[in-house]
């Protein structure tokens, strides 16, 4: 399968419940993670990361669908084309 190169924004809006269930994921495809930056935002009671990827369209679907179906936890994705 080819690859893609991506980044996937995702906003933590209960950082002490999500946190665990969000790094867990993270670590779980960190094969496919070149880089990460966590940021937290207090003002607004968020936190914010951005990660990038290089991976199958499966492997990054998978990583962004288990992200996405944790309550709290907001995921946006921007992908280049296959190569």
């Amino acid at each position: 399968m080819k690859k893609r190169l991506g980044v996937v924004g995702i906003i933590v809006e209960n950082r002490k419940r999500c946190a665990p269930l969000v790094n867990d994921l993270l670590t779980q495809y960190g094969d496919i993670i070149v880089g990460r930056l966590g940021l937290p935002y207090p003002e607004r009671g968020i936190n914010v990361i951005t990660i990038i990827v290089d991976g199958t369209n499966d492997e990054i679907g998978a990583l962004t669908g288990k992200l996405g179906m944790i309550e709290g936890v907001t995921v946006k994705s921007a992908l280049s084309k296959e190569r």
